[in-house]
């Protein structure tokens, strides 16, 4: 028996990824079975009708102005976009993409991200976040405070910073040893992401110090009130491992642009004040 090449279509149905043709008004002429694997839609569901209107609407946009590019010549291989599957959930899409002239149509080969953008995201925020409790990191307070300043110059909305040090630190660890500290540190945070208005940030730096951004906060005396609640909520924490415990710490304000007009600066001047409060409290290092 001489071989002989099967259809294409019957070699594209093996494939998982979904193959699309399209024309150069973006309506599907071809889907292969992996379409209806990924996304639900059997093809004469899909045939005739502009592939944009099964994108998810926020990411349409970029998707036409991909497609656009795509027809003008570039050669598309790895765009990511969301499609809205038969049954209403969202799928995460990677394409390759290239025009074909001479046939007046887009090929558009498309895998399923679904689980690698989850991956993608774990990672960004153990990047990004402190593990032990979950608030954001030096890092991801580097970022943030950046936004922050430069919102704060272009509109002359306020900015301040609450450096945060916990007094009685190294004391909760000799009472209740490393994993009662851990707990502790947990529950500070907990206590100051609850005492924050909507758009303040509150960063672990390392050890037992934290930073609070306070966004569109005008003044030093404003940032103290700010301050105060949070120290209140703070000493709260009058238990530990079972046994009387009462915590403390103390908080250095920063404002801008009094204060600083950069990063670097701002949080310079909120770890010194931090640090003359300790010292008029005779309250140590922690």
């Amino acid at each position: 028996m001489n071989p002989r090449l099967p259809p294409l279509t019957d070699v594209l149905a093996l494939l998982p990824d979904a193959v699309c043709v399209v024309a150069e008004d973006s309506r599907y002429l071809f889907v292969s079975a992996g379409f209806e694997r990924i996304l639900g839609y059997r093809a004469d569901e899909v045939l005739g009708r502009p592939a944009f209107d099964f994108v998810y609407p926020p990411d349409r946009e970029d998707t036409v102005r991909q497609a656009a590019e795509v027809t003008a010549g570039a050669i598309q291989r790895h765009f990511r976009n969301r499609y809205v599957h038969k049954d209403g959930h969202l799928v995460d899409m990677q394409w390759s993409a290239c025009w074909c002239p001479e046939y007046g149509v887009r090929i558009g080969v498309g895998r399923e991200a679904t689980e690698l953008r989850r991956v993608e995201a774990e990672l960004e925020h153990l990047a990004n976040h402190d593990t032990l409790t979950g608030l954001p990191n030096r890092h991801h307070l580097q970022q943030v405070l950046t936004r922050a300043l430069s919102h704060a110059r272009a509109n002359g909305d306020g900015l301040a910073l609450l450096y945060v040090d916990l007094d009685g630190f190294k004391a909760a660890n000799d009472l209740g040893g490393h994993d009662a500290g851990d707990r502790l540190l947990q529950d500070v945070a907990a206590r100051l992401t609850q005492g924050l208005r909507h758009g303040d940030v509150a960063a672990r730096i390392g050890g037992d110090e934290f930073v609070v951004v306070l966004p569109g906060c005008r003044d030093a005396t404003a940032a103290r009130r700010v301050a105060d609640a949070l120290r209140d909520r703070l000493r709260r924490i009058d238990h530990l491992a079972g046994q009387p415990f009462q915590l403390d710490a103390s908080v250095g304000i920063a404002c801008f642009p009094g204060d600083g007009d950069d990063v670097a600066t701002l949080l310079a001047h909120a770890d010194r004040a931090m640090y003359a409060v300790k010292r008029r409290a005779g309250a140590g290092t922690g």
